[in-house]
């Protein structure tokens, strides 16, 4: 049987603090009205502003081709422009290195898989990536097509055993973050 690879290893291992928090979210019901929605925005405008250095760490987008392209703060920041938020203040953002960084990365982008189901609630309240939504739009390629390529470069990013454990690090610490900063926001 063949090793796993880094991002089965980071799904395998993250896979209850990942439910942890879709049950989190869906509890604090961000699709209820736009005012919990825009708990949910300034949450996610938290998590993508603290994560946001990895698509522009010169180190990783020397081995991640398009690395700076896959970030989704500026359409987050379009998306609060669109309900008129600011940003929530007083959530201590952690910091991490480099091969952290890469387990941080996973959590962000497999998100966007999941935002297929959040995309199609912000519907019902008449959002979309044309009002509101638009950080929760598919990726040009497709969801899957794009969890599939950057799964493929994530795997092929050429770690050592002690930087793929801080890789499984920095998934669980992004997953315990995002908590972290909803539970705060929607006072849970």
């Amino acid at each position: 049987m063949s090793n796993p690879t880094l991002t089965e290893t980071l799904k395998e291992l993250s896979r209850t603090t990942h439910d942890s928090v879709d049950d989190l979210v869906m509890s604090s019901q961000p699709f209820a009205s736009h005012d919990n929605y825009r708990k949910f925005l300034q949450a996610q405008f938290e998590f993508h502003s603290t994560v946001n250095p990895i698509y522009h760490n010169a180190t990783l987008a020397e081995q991640f081709d398009g690395l700076a392209s896959l970030s989704r703060l500026e359409n987050l920041k379009s998306d609060m422009k669109d309900l008129d938020i600011e940003p929530f203040a007083g959530i201590d953002r952690p910091t991490f290195n480099d091969s952290e960084a890469i387990g941080w990365l996973y959590c962000v982008e497999g998100s966007n898989v999941g935002a297929a189901i959040l995309y199609k609630e912000a519907g019902k309240i008449e959002l979309s990536d044309a009002f509101g939504a638009k950080h929760l739009s598919a990726h040009p390629d497709g969801r899957m097509a794009h969890w599939k390529d950057t799964k493929a470069k994530i795997d092929a990013l050429p770690l050592s055993d002690t930087e793929k454990q801080s890789a499984i690090k920095g998934v669980q610490d992004a997953f315990t973050y995002y908590k972290r900063v909803v539970r705060a926001i929607f006072g849970e």
